[in-house]
């Protein structure tokens, strides 16, 4: 059946240009479902690979080596390298740290932000990461909710303090602390569409 308006018939080029912009709108719609599916699985697929290379790590750090001289340089952490494991077990949370929050870095994974200590050393460890990936369960965190890091060498454990709302300018939830802290920090609020105008900001202290 023919298109008709009040006046009369749609006009067959008219009915050609509402079929193809249908057609262009409907294959649109797919290669960005295609395009979500794929980055969701390439995450998934590295953060698993991820994982099991942090456990072969901790497995070859249980086994009897060569003790290194104390003056032995560490290998310069790259952007992209990973540093370990977090994990919330309340939240059922557990995702890879890399170093840096590039865009694909945050894609992949949560990301260390740069300037800050790295998690376990001294002072106030910043980790970054989005709000409708890896970061979107912490949006039931709570206080003293207990925070997991593990590295090749070692477990981290670090209790909830505080949970507050900034700014994205407000840079004082990094700022230096004189005990080892832990600082999770991604948008919000989270199921805000567009651009998140807020920072949400969990911190926690080492046990």
């Amino acid at each position: 059946m023919k298109l008709t308006t009040e006046q009369g018939f749609v006009p067959t080029h008219m009915q050609r240009f509402l079929r193809w912009s249908q057609r262009l709108l409907f294959i649109t719609g797919i290669l960005a479902l295609g395009y979500v599916g794929f980055t969701l699985l390439d995450a998934r697929l590295y953060q698993a690979s991820a994982k099991r290379a942090l456990e072969s790590q901790i497995q070859r750090e249980k086994e009897p080596h060569e003790i290194q001289p104390k003056s032995a340089i560490k290998p310069a952490i790259k952007p992209g390298d990973v540093l370990g494991r977090l994990d919330i077990p309340r939240l059922g949370l557990s995702v890879a740290v890399l170093q840096g929050t590039g865009s694909r870095m945050l894609r992949l994974g949560t990301g260390h932000i740069e300037g800050t200590p790295l998690p376990g050393e001294p002072g106030n460890s910043g980790i970054a990461g989005h709000r409708d990936t890896f970061f979107r369960r912490l949006k039931d965190v709570r206080k003293n909710d207990e925070i997991q890091f593990q590295t090749a060498t070692g477990l981290s454990r670090y209790a909830v303090d505080w949970v507050k709302v900034v700014a994205p300018d407000d840079l004082s939830v990094l700022a230096p602390s004189t005990q080892s802290s832990l600082t999770l920090v991604t948008c919000y609020p989270f199921y805000f569409v567009g651009p998140a105008p807020s920072r949400f900001v969990v911190r926690a202290h080492k046990d």
